[in-house]
């Protein structure tokens, strides 16, 4: 019951341990190059110190070996500085290379980098990005055709989803992925929360709520880094939202379908929102459509929250949006 909250915890304080780190690796290599280059100019210092002491020693000698014990000193005092020269740039190109290790895998830079957002560090960022843009790309006429055969499998395209019906529901199965009132969220988290079990703190939702495997099964690798899932949306009326991305996953989404009451109050139309609730696309699609109870069911579960003032946009004259009182955004 606690492993999902455990996990959370864990995924924070590895990214609180990997900021706390970079910044004493820095400090610790800028004060050992300062170091470096002190021990270099000393070196050098003494090396030229001993130089003179010899050329002292050289003038007592005899007249006859005098002008090879000069010849011998600017020789130790040349190769003295050129060796400290060399010091000197052997320990920046050392310093550059530390800061730059070459054991980094590019596939370890890659992971880090999708672990940006502070306050919902189970976000796939990168992997958000390109289904936000993907679901952006969707075009209202593209949207306003056959759901089933047309535009249901665009959605789970641009959720970084497999259309996937013929597996057991648990190992990947996305058949009722947007064709119903709830699970109309595209939530793309890091694989390291997609284990996160759910410990009861979002109404109306099993505890437990594993979904790791049918996410690792389901989930387009072109999409990015990451993971996909249709999550469930109750509690995303509330501020900020309380619903299975953002407290199971601790990850924002990249969109939501919004069914909402339209011009006609029949709850024809859809809009995709983002995690702030901008509008991204929209279509009235036809055929085998979800039963208008799942759809006039997903507006009211979204109402008075930020994901359902996008019906605004397609309102009636009425305030009601024609269909009589409590169907408004608020």
């Amino acid at each position: 019951m606690n492993e999902g909250r455990e996990n959370n915890i864990c995924v924070f304080v590895c990214l609180l341990f990997r900021r706390c780190v970079r910044v004493l690796l820095g400090e610790i290599m800028e004060t050992l190059q300062t170091f470096c280059i002190d021990v270099t100019s000393k070196h050098t210092r003494i090396m030229f110190a001993g130089a003179r002491t010899i050329a002292t020693r050289t003038t007592t000698t005899t007249a006859a070996s005098s002008s090879s014990k000069r010849i011998a000193t600017r020789t130790i005092i040349t190769s003295t500085a050129k060796r400290s020269s060399f010091l000197r740039k052997s320990f920046s190109f050392l310093f550059l290379c530390s800061a730059f290790p070459s054991s980094v895998k590019s596939s370890s830079i890659s992971e880090f980098s999708i672990m940006g957002d502070s306050e919902y560090p189970g976000t796939a960022d990168e992997r958000l990005e390109t289904c936000k843009n993907r679901a952006k790309s969707l075009t209202s006429n593209e949207l306003s055709q056959d759901w089933e055969a047309i535009v249901r499998p665009k959605l789970l395209w641009a959720a970084g989803l497999r259309d996937l019906t013929n597996v057991a529901p648990g190992k990947g199965n996305t058949g009722h992925c947007f064709n119903d009132f709830n699970h109309v969220d595209a939530t793309t988290m890091l694989m390291q929360t997609a284990d996160n079990e759910h410990d009861g703190s979002v109404r109306g939702i099993a505890v437990g709520n594993q979904l790791g495997e049918g996410i690792r099964a389901a989930s387009l690798p072109d999409a990015g880094p990451g993971g996909t899932w249709c999550t469930c949306s109750l509690g995303a009326n509330q501020e900020p939202p309380h619903d299975v991305a953002h407290v199971q996953f601790q990850s924002k989404i990249a969109w939501k379908l919004v069914w909402v009451p339209g011009e006609l109050g029949d709850f024809s139309r859809f809009v995709l929102v983002d995690d702030a609730g901008t509008s991204l696309t929209t279509g009235v699609p036809t055929g085998n459509v979800p039963n208008i109870m799942e759809r006039e069911h997903n507006f009211q579960m979204l109402r008075g929250g930020r994901y359902a003032e996008c019906a605004k946009e397609y309102e009636s004259n009425s305030d009601d949006f024609g269909v009589g009182p409590g169907f408004s955004a608020r």
